[in-house]
């Protein structure tokens, strides 16, 4: 057996005469859909395998769908003769055209055997001149296969080395997914050894140095690995030390290195080639010309060895010199090595004469965090996830590094001006986070910690981008949508639709023991992000306007006008203060999920024109019947049955009234406003969704505490599931809330998010509402307890809402999520758009 290396992720050209058997060879060594066959794509097109007519339609789709895998990331085998160079060119072409690399296998067969093969086959009807004319186009093919462009060829000659051939699929060199770090990625160091070792001791390295006192190694703190972004060398004062420091890490595996665009030049200059030696390289020369030759042959090898670019921690993590856009991570070509190496350029130049570098970071939009350097920035900021760490240590900066995953920062500044800049250094001149359309309207879903990939369709997406662009807050302001919530499912309990113990039953099955019921506010869902102070505000939320947060609705509409909002956030801020929620947390903003009250301050116009309206319109209408009915009656006419539907009516119209109003009071400007926090959904670097609810709603009554006039609080019981006497207890206290008017209660798990062995449970509902039977009828209607009409919505279908509130769930914290991690503004729109997305599709509103 032969064992032969292909990379896994490659366009692999099948290349031999027609019955060398390559068919039955992708067969056994690849997977069914990895292998294009000329053979099937010419019976798709023409529904004969072996119409010669049908070939240029033939390869014209398999050429698409080559393209589409390739785009994809797919390998790809094309099983087709190409003994000629004209159709191998158009492969070559198409795996450049996506950055992978074309592999040439060749099935030299005799020519005797293909024929006898193909005289065996009825469906074959060419002759023996087709297999020559074949067979003399593969001999003067073999040995220019490298020079057409194909990085491996592997020719298998006869039938015993294709029976004895084994493939082995090796990952690129720029793979290391496997390696999940952490890691110290350091910026650009041009020369300055002196700040390497300052900054290596300061990240807890032991430098190890050799006989003649030259630093030679440095040992990372326990299980830490540095990792180097390229342009060791020029400007600075000891190119060759950096060198031989880095080299002698990288070999005792302290640390993994790109190249700079600086080792590039420096590996053709020692090769000989003709380079200006102008950016340091004549210095460098000259510090080289004093070593040995064969350290100078290290320094090729090492230099000319490395990869352009690495893919790390299972995709998470891309370094770079220049940067790297996402079409080109995991590839491997020219253009993706010298866009690593240089970046991507305008053509043109500036009035210094360098030339104008595309922003590509701005257009980025990739998963995988991008940290480069080679163009030096004053100080690191985050673009789209990605980095500059390049802080111009050789043009008297400093020399950075970033730990990762941590993303904490860490530098020394320069020891003096080692080279003076072409260009000053300058903080940098980006426009903050941009938004762009695609990233809400050109994605079909959002993923997500909890659950996974989210679908979202477009069409509602383009609706949920159309109130937004309409109604909504800043952009900087909206960073959480709150999800919907599921009902419980349906009592059969007579005359009631919702009861405790259906909510109660749901947890039960689920496995789970202990809930809390927490009182529904009859308000107005209110997210609240606060700052501390404005100098927060604008760091942090980079503020357009003076207002140290926002309260906004849950479709993402500004409660307030700016004074009253100022006035409400400066409030909650103080209340924070009082309660020493600031200090506990370690935090200068928090964001909270609330609900105000009253009902009125969102809604007096759906109180006015609906629930009032409806009220005043039944109780005239029933006024004007029991009159009538009366008058009937008076003349001896048996109208009582419609006397009592009109009596019972009337009831039911005066308890609607009387639902709605418990809701309702007086308020004028923020007085007589209270807001009733829930969840801490968030504060700097911490979300707390695996904080239980005690937690959450003890730190509400601190605040409550802290300013009774402007908090409210959720009054709540813990429920044991196991406990009969636990569950009458909570559904008694039920009762005694909704009978005095209260909305009804959300039965949630005490513990809040629910984990099992295989990670959170993303099946059991985060909350169920449970209503009371009054309020119900702002719901479904004055009369909805009915037989009839009870009946009828005890068929009402709840799995739709209950897979919304999920989902929903899911981007809800997906978006807390992104916020925490200082992803950009996009990445946390996109969740927040997409649960207004989800709150566009079609389900029962009353649910």
């Amino acid at each position: 057996m032969t064992v032969y290396e292909i990379p896994d992720l490659a366009l692999v050209v099948l290349i031999g005469v027609s019955g060398s058997g390559k068919s039955t060879f992708a067969a056994h060594h690849f997977g069914p859909h990895e292998t294009l066959s000329s053979d099937q794509f010419r019976a798709w097109v023409s529904d004969d395998p072996n119409s010669q007519g049908a070939t240029t339609d033939a390869f014209e789709v398999l050429e698409l769908v080559a393209s589409k895998r390739l785009r994809r990331g797919r390998f790809t085998v094309v099983d087709a003769t190409n003994v000629q160079p004209a159709a191998r060119k158009r492969l070559i072409a198409l795996a450049r055209d996506h950055d992978v690399l074309p592999v040439a296998i060749v099935l030299d067969v005799p020519e005797s055997v293909c024929s006898a093969r193909n005289e065996a086959r009825p469906d074959r009807a060419f002759g023996r001149d087709v297999i020559r004319r074949q067979h003399q186009q593969l001999n003067r093919s073999l040995r220019g296969l490298g020079k057409e462009g194909f990085r491996t060829v592997h020719v298998l000659s006869g039938e015993d080395a294709i029976s004895e051939a084994e493939f082995v699929r090796r990952p690129l060199r720029s793979d290391l997914r496997t390696n999940n770090g952490p890691f110290d990625v350091i910026g650009d160091i041009h020369g300055c050894r002196s700040e390497l070792e300052s900054l290596l001791t300061k990240l807890g390295y032991s430098i190890e140095y050799g006989a003649d006192g030259a630093p030679k190694d440095a040992v990372p703190p326990q299980g830490r690995t540095a990792l180097f972004l390229g342009d060791y060398v020029d400007r600075g004062p000891d190119s060759v030390g950096v060198l031989r420091l880095v080299m002698g890490m990288v070999a005792a595996g302290h640390a993994l290195a790109v190249p700079g665009n600086h080792e590039n030049k420096l590996v053709k200059a020692l090769r000989g080639k003709k380079v200006t030696t102008s950016h340091g390289l004549a210095e460098t020369l000259e510090q080289l010309a004093a070593e040995s030759t064969e350290f100078r042959r290290d320094v090729v090898d090492f230099c000319d060895g490395l990869v352009a670019h690495l893919v790390l921690d299972d995709g998470k993590l891309v370094v770079a010199h220049a940067g790297l856009k996402e079409d080109y991570h995991n590839r491997a070509s020219g253009r993706v090595r010298s866009f690593a190496l240089y970046g991507d350029t305008t053509g043109e130049t500036d009035e210094f004469g360098l030339p104008v570098r595309y922003p590509w970071a701005d257009d980025y939009r990739g998963a995988a965090m991008v940290l480069y350097g080679h163009t030096p920035v004053h100080q690191v900021e985050w673009v789209n996830n990605t980095a500059c760490l390049d802080t111009g240590c050789v043009f008297g900066g400093a020399l950075t590094a970033l730990r990762y995953p941590e993303r904490e920062l860490v530098s020394v500044p320069a020891e003096q001006v080692w080279y003076q800049p072409v260009v000053p250094l300058a903080p940098p001149t980006r426009a903050p986070d941009v938004l762009d359309l695609a990233d809400v309207l050109d994605t079909t879903g959002v993923e997500t910690a909890l659950r996974g990939r989210v679908s979202v369709r477009p069409e509602y997406a383009a609706g949920a981008l159309e109130v937004m662009s309409r109604f909504a807050v800043a952009p900087q302001w909206l960073r959480y949508l709150p999800p919907t919530m599921a009902p419980c499912a349906t009592s059969q309990f007579d005359d009631y639709l919702e009861h405790p113990s259906t909510a109660f039953e749901a947890y039960r099955s689920a496995g789970i023991n202990t809930v809390i019921c927490e009182e529904k506010h009859m308000g107005s869902r209110a997210v609240v992000l606060v700052c501390r102070d404005a100098s927060v505000a604008r760091e942090r939320f980079d503020a357009p306007d003076s207002l140290t947060g926002m309260v906004h609705t849950r479709t993402g509409r500004q409660f307030f006008d700016d004074d009253l909002t100022r006035q409400l956030l400066d409030g909650i801020a103080a209340a924070l203060t009082t309660a020493g929620v600031w200090e506990e947390l370690g935090t200068d903003w928090i964001l909270l999920d609330c609900e105000l009250l009253p009902w009125n301050v969102k809604a007096e116009g759906l109180l006015r024109d609906q629930y009032a309206a409806v009220g005043a319109a039944g109780r005239t209408d029933l006024s004007a019947r029991a009159s009538v009915l009366s008058q009937a009656a008076s003349r001896g006419l048996d109208v009582s049955e419609l006397s009592e539907l009109t009596s019972d009516r009337a009831t039911s119209i005066e308890r609607f009234s009387e639902a709605y109003r418990q809701y309702v009071w007086p308020t004028n400007g923020l007085d007589g406003v209270r807001v009733a926090p829930f969840q801490i959904l968030a504060t700097e670097g911490q979300a707390y969704g695996e904080r239980d609810h005690d937690w959450h709603l003890a730190v509400a009554d601190r605040l409550v505490a802290a300013d009774p006039n402007r908090f409210a609080a959720t009054r709540r019981v813990v429920v044991e599931l196991d406990s009969e006497e636990s569950v009458s207890q909570a559904t008694k206290w039920w009762d005694s809330l909704t009978d005095a008017g209260g909305e009804g209660m959300v039965v949630k798990p005490l513990a809040n998010q629910i984990y099992g062995p295989r990670g959170y449970n993303a099946r059991v509902q985060p909350g169920i509402k449970v209503r009371g039977r009054e309020y119900l009828r702002l719901i479904y209607g004055a009369d909805y307890l009915e037989p009839s009409t009870l009946t009828r919505l005890r068929n009402r279908n709840l799995g739709h809402k209950q897979s919304m509130a999920l989902r929903e769930y899911a981007l809800g914290m997906e978006a807390v999520s992104r916020l925490v991690e200082r992803e950009p503004l996009w990445r946390a729109h996109q969740a927040v758009f997409a649960v207004l997305a989800l709150e566009s599709e079609p389900v029962d509103p009353r649910l």
